[in-house]
């Protein structure tokens, strides 16, 4: 079993090593699912209602078949939990990508360069900790900035030389509890080219997020310069889900695919630009941002995407009492209105609009 960093070990966030803008808000108490309100249950609480479930179990006479699966389970992510809890407010960005990339691939060296930059910006990078794609991530990020999430197969999935051995290395036998953490820990996800299993991680991923379920975040479907790989499922999903209203037209502003390595950095780190993170408190979706919008941009969101609240409009105000557990971002200006919970590709056009570059100035001021 691999050494666990104390708690106490939160240096990476509180000495001072760590930029701004590679700090998030707090993972530990932030709801799960995403479209959870704020409830302020005590952990005992929780624990008893988990000793009751296990006390069910047994009078349910469950099999000893499904008995081991929930005991895997709980035993996997309450490591996975542990290992992950010291880097809790450190922004992660998970890539997803084939094993099968031989490091003199154009993708390799994609995800190579763009783990070098994301960990310039004191970002770390969580991959499947095997070979190709995942190790080209790591190999960029430098070992003190990965984090691995490895799978047992039947055949050998050996760890990748970057993080064999490190305590930052979480090895799991399902592949759900691996795609929850995949998902549940990081602020981004980047997809390289990659067979069914990365197919998978990241429709999942699209999934999660159109229907609330995974708080909102950047996703990049990333090609090596001139592939055509993402591009053309890009266009699958043009032609066979959005033409046949599978999908609304809203849902495509959910990803970005590119080939550019700089594209992606900048699609990851604009992304959180002015929003930061969001909250769900009562009916009110709560949105903290970087900086306050200016009074004409409020106007703008208000007269752009009033067609998502049930009602009433956007407010912009100080945080509110139920948001006390994270004092960090306590000073940090909130974007509040009662979100119908429906329109999340309208919900991130709205964090790309308050992104802007000119959306915290006042108009007053830009030709100065």
């Amino acid at each position: 079993m691999n050494h666990v960093p104390n708690d106490s070990t939160e240096s990476d966030d509180l000495d001072g090593k760590v930029p701004a803008e590679a700090l998030g808000d707090d993972e530990q108490v932030r709801p799960q699912p995403a479209d959870e309100p704020i409830t302020r249950v005590k952990p005992e609480s929780l624990l008893n209602l988990m000793r009751q479930t296990v006390d069910r179990l047994e009078s349910d006479r469950t099999s000893e078949g499904d008995l081991k699966i929930l005991s895997r389970t709980l035993r996997e992510l309450r490591y996975a939990f542990k290992v992950f809890r010291p880097y809790r407010r450190r922004r992660k960005v998970t890539i997803f990508g084939s094993a099968r990339t031989p490091p003199d691939d154009p993708a390799y060296q994609t995800a190579e360069e763009f783990g070098r930059a994301m960990a310039k910006h004191g970002w770390m990078i969580i991959t499947g900790a095997g070979r190709g794609i995942m190790e080209a991530g790591h190999v960029g990020a430098g070992r003190e900035s990965s984090m691995g999430l490895n799978i047992v197969l039947p055949f050998e999935q050996r760890a990748n030389d970057t993080i064999d051995g490190d305590a930052k290395l979480v090895t799991m036998r399902y592949f759900f509890t691996r795609k929850l953490m995949f998902v549940k820990e990081c602020s981004a996800v980047v997809c390289l080219p990659g067979g069914f299993g990365t197919l998978d991680e990241a429709l999942e991923t699209l999934t999660l997020l159109q229907t609330g379920k995974q708080t909102m975040i950047p996703v990049v479907f990333l090609d090596p310069p001139g592939g055509t790989y993402y591009r053309e499922l890009s266009k699958f999903i043009d032609r066979e889900l959005l033409e046949g209203n599978m999908i609304s037209a809203e849902d495509v502003r959910l990803y970005r695919v590119t080939d550019s390595v700089d594209e992606a950095v900048e699609e990851v780190l604009g992304f959180y630009r002015v929003f930061h993170s969001m909250r769900y408190v009562r009916h009110s979706l709560v949105m903290r941002l970087n900086s306050p919008l200016s009074e004409q941009t409020l106007a703008e969101v208000n007269e752009r995407f009033n067609d998502i609240l049930v009602e009433g409009e956007f407010i912009q105000r100080s945080a509110l009492r139920e948001e006390r557990d994270e004092a960090e971002l306590a000073d940090l200006p909130r974007l509040v209105g009662h979100f119908d919970r429906r329109s999340l590709g309208r919900l991130r056009m709205l964090i790309d609009f308050i992104n802007r570059p000119e959306a915290g100035e006042d108009p007053d001021d830009r030709d100065e």
